[in-house]
């Protein structure tokens, strides 16, 4: 198995020309060169060249899937915190319920945990979130597993890869938020396997090949099981 390694950057390492390709996250751009913002994992495609660094709180960005934690309910409002350097706000026309004034506390409450979407980030940072998407709602039993936001591209692979190999072979219903909180659901097993597999991912997020190794780990204790 090929133990080459994903490259790593350094702030001020010039990364490319935005005549061939665009800055994405991570990144930013001076007469004309790309280069990096943070020391992280160098990540490129056909269109965009980003940078996820290697440590540190989650930098939210309009339209990802986060996992939240109520800290406070408000009037009209609730303050969430969803691992990022302030909280967000979950107003009560963002949810899917109909909440009278004062009535937060009926619906969310301090240390639950919810499935929601940042719905606006303000050159502030003041961070907006909805629950108003399919799939969005309050958490109800499963576990939480917390990782290093960066890894979270490791973890969900290509196109859903890994992601989908947790499923398939723990039959465990995930949700991850790009915020580095993972919802896990299943049997007691279910749940052992996938965080020890996501334990292994977070260890070995630099390695090539590492989709097939965790796959043929699966297979092989799929098969002890049976």
């Amino acid at each position: 198995m090929s133990q080459e390694k994903r490259e790593i950057v350094i702030p001020s390492q010039l990364l490319g020309d935005i005549k061939n390709i665009k800055a994405g996250r991570g990144t930013f751009v001076e007469n004309g060169k790309i280069y990096a913002e943070v020391l992280g994992i160098l990540n490129k495609n056909s269109n965009y060249i980003n940078v996820t660094p290697l440590k540190g709180r989650y930098d939210p960005i309009e339209k990802d899937f986060v996992i939240g934690i109520v800290e406070e309910a408000m009037s009209s409002s609730w303050l969430v915190d969803i691992n990022a350097a302030y909280p967000a706000l979950l107003h009560v026309n963002e949810v899917p319920w109909d909440v009278d004034f004062g009535e937060t506390e009926r619906y969310l409450n301090y240390g639950d945990c919810i499935m929601a979407k940042v719905l606006q980030v303000d050159q502030e940072k003041k961070l907006q979130i909805t629950l108003k998407d399919r799939n969005l709602y309050k958490i109800k039993g499963g576990q939480i597993i917390n990782v290093e936001p960066s890894k979270v591209p490791r973890i969900i692979g290509k196109k859903g890869s890994m992601i989908s190999l947790l499923k398939k072979y723990t039959k465990c219903r995930i949700f991850v938020g790009q915020n580095g909180r993972i919802w896990v659901d299943g049997d007691d097993d279910g749940i052992k396997k996938v965080i020890n597999t996501i334990d292994m991912i977070e260890n070995e997020a630099l390695s090539y090949g590492l989709t097939n190794k965790i796959e043929e780990l699966l297979k092989k204790e799929a098969k002890d099981v049976h």
